[in-house]
């Protein structure tokens, strides 16, 4: 009996054995057929044929495309933007410089225009008061030199000096020569030529009037180019105008109604002669 129960015993450790045997080999099989697989994978990835490896770089390379695609199409959109931006800046500087061509010349036509007005305007005075431009020479007696007397000396001329004044002083000489210079001529009441003569100029109201930085700066206000006004003469007379530009020491106004341009000098503005409001644009 108890012979029998060790053979059992010794059966039953023996087959416990053989199946720990049987779960290390199975268990040791499986590892070597992951490694296997894992070098085997190894290899593919190495010579790019993995499909995993080649289905990832099909999606990378879609990716790298579209991007490519993108920045293509944002260059084309740049450049052509920035051709526009030429084009139109191109346009705007020769549209500027053909109007400040034509502005250029006509301020130089008209300063031209308003200096050959006075210089008719300056010959008619001195033909109608009997002035003469000719300069008469005059007549020196030469004495006969002594024989004592020391060699003159030649006398050197000093070079004439040129004096220039401003149109507006000319324009106010004229003024003074033709009240001085008129014939004064007795008229009797009862006579047609008989006008009851102008009163005195009597000083009047002094304006601040100067230019400053391309503005002007009058009566307390401040006027810039393209700028609506009101030009009041001492007659009342009242013209509406646009101040086309502004200079050194005048500005020049363009009227509304015919577009003739004219131009104020500093000292018209300052003595009163003329007098500018401002207006409306519309």
């Amino acid at each position: 009996m108890t012979a029998l129960q060790d053979t059992e015993d010794a059966s039953e450790t023996d087959l416990a054995k053989h199946d720990e045997d049987d779960y290390v080999e199975i268990k040791e099989q499986m590892y070597q057929d992951k490694l296997a697989s894992l070098k085997r994978q190894l290899q593919q990835l190495q010579e790019g044929t993995l499909q995993e490896y080649q289905k990832r770089m099909k999606k990378l390379d879609q990716q790298y495309k579209e991007r490519l695609r993108n920045a293509d199409l944002f260059l084309q959109l740049e450049t052509e933007q920035v051709e526009r931006n030429y084009i139109k800046e191109k346009k705007a500087a020769v549209k500027e410089f053909d109007d400040k061509k034509v502005e250029l010349k006509e301020n130089l036509i008209a300063e031209l225009e308003e200096k050959k007005k006075m210089i008719e305007n300056e010959k008619l005075t001195m033909e109608l008061t009997g002035d003469s431009m000719e300069v008469k020479p005059i007549m020196t007696r030469k004495l006969r030199r002594r024989p004592n007397d020391p060699v003159p000396i030649p006398d050197k001329r000093r070079k004439p000096l040129n004096y220039l004044l401003t149109d507006e002083q000319i324009t106010e000489d004229l003024r003074t020569l033709n009240k001085l210079k008129s014939p004064k001529r007795p008229v009797s009441p009862s006579s047609p030529e008989h006008v009851p003569s102008a009163p005195m100029e009597s000083p009047s109201q002094r304006y601040e009037a100067r230019i400053e930085e391309g503005k002007l700066y009058y009566d307390k206000r401040w006027y810039h180019k393209s700028q609506a006004i009101y030009l009041e003469s001492k007659d009342n007379t009242k013209i509406s105008c646009v101040i086309s530009s502004v200079g050194t020491n005048e500005i020049w106004v363009r009227k509304t109604s015919d577009s003739t341009k004219m131009r104020i000098y500093l000292g018209q503005l300052q003595r009163g002669a003329f007098v500018i409001r401002r207006r409306s644009a519309a």
